[in-house]
């Protein structure tokens, strides 16, 4: 494990705040290569650009063994260190999701408190929170400092009311900073003072969402972001274009 640890150590070690890594959302080796050869030095798979490339759904229409079939193919084609969204951790113990990732040759994590196979119900910030502290304890007992990436889909689904809905997303996060997250994802198109405010107020490197082809990472640096991806976006953007080119010939 002492390769994977210090790859999780690297990975760890770029989140910076003010001056964000960008981990370009992957679903495959060939984007995992495009990615790398374009001069990025990390990557993380998402859950939904790789539901789509397996033709299943996102919110869990895979399974995690689909899921690590994927990532172990990323992991063999590049070197940089890889990261994985887990959605909502598929009904498994935290145990038994780490020692698939790390078995696949992955060194970071996204964890969401959407739980898609109860109903989409929203976990509480403390099932949230615990969840997160079995993923570092399963972590930590197998010797890799695995980065948790906390996230809350709480603007997403524009749960409950929009004039404290910062103030709960703070209060859903703070937990899971306790329970041994290093970086959290309050996922979701944040205006610049709501950025800066989750930035300044929540203690960890924070996790901004992206558009691809867009001139943002200084703007998302100066609003203090630690982490910038792209989830479905750089997926669909090359959809669109590999449309257009595909039309001329129709």
């Amino acid at each position: 494990m002492t390769s994977l640890d210090a790859k999780a150590k690297t990975l760890l070690a770029l989140h910076q705040p003010g001056d964000p890594v960008v981990l370009p959302t992957v679903w495959d080796a060939w984007s995992a290569n495009v990615a790398v050869a374009a001069g990025f030095s990390g990557l993380t798979l998402g859950s939904h650009p790789v539901a789509d490339s397996v033709g299943r759904s996102d919110g869990e229409g895979m399974t995690f063994d689909e899921l690590l079939a994927r990532v172990t193919q990323v992991t063999g084609a590049v070197e940089v260190p890889v990261s994985v969204d887990i959605e909502s951790g598929y009904g498994l113990e935290p145990a038994r999701l780490i020692e698939g990732l790390l078995g696949a040759g992955a060194v970071g994590l996204n964890i969401e408190d959407t739980v898609h196979s109860e109903g989409k119900r929203l976990r509480s910030p403390e099932e949230h929170a615990e969840l997160v502290g079995g993923l570092r304890a399963a972590a930590d007992a197998a010797g890799v400092h695995v980065v948790v990436n906390a996230r809350t889909d709480l603007f997403l689904r524009q749960d409950g009311d929009e004039a404290d809905r910062v103030d709960r997303a703070i209060a859903r996060l703070l937990p899971a900073v306790e329970a041994g997250a290093d970086v959290l994802y309050p996922v979701g198109w944040h205006s610049d003072e709501v950025q800066r405010r989750l930035a300044t107020e929540l203690p960890l490197p924070i996790n901004a969402i992206a558009q691809p082809g867009t001139p943002a990472r200084a703007h998302l640096a100066e609003l203090g972001v630690g982490r910038i991806s792209f989830g479905p976006l750089l997926q669909a953007a090359l959809g669109a274009e590999a449309s257009k080119l595909l039309t001329a010939w129709n």
